[in-house]
């Protein structure tokens, strides 16, 4: 259904990537939180592995985050140069 409304593909692979980054960084939170909820009951810690796991979930979402964000920085910069390319009329 999308994929007739929105006809620019760069624009489907931009809206993609936006939505990975949002996933990526839910998941590993409540990865981190899964971990440190399972940890704390099976060596009766709570509620301190909790609280370690959850804020190293947070911190692995943020650097997936970072990651896709410089992925979709160099396939933007790769766009622009490619498109600044096909301007220029060949010499000759």
């Amino acid at each position: 259904m999308f994929g007739r409304l929105i006809k620019d593909k760069s624009v489907r692979e931009s809206i993609a990537s936006a939505s990975v980054v949002g996933l990526n960084l839910v998941s590993a939170t409540f990865v981190g939180l899964f971990i440190g909820w399972w940890l704390d009951r099976w060596l009766d810690t709570k509620p301190w592995l909790l609280l370690t796991f959850l804020v190293l979930g947070i911190a692995a979402g943020f650097k997936n985050v970072m990651i896709e964000v410089r992925k979709i920085q160099k396939a933007d910069a790769g766009e622009r140069e490619g498109q600044d390319g096909d301007d220029q009329k060949p010499e000759g």
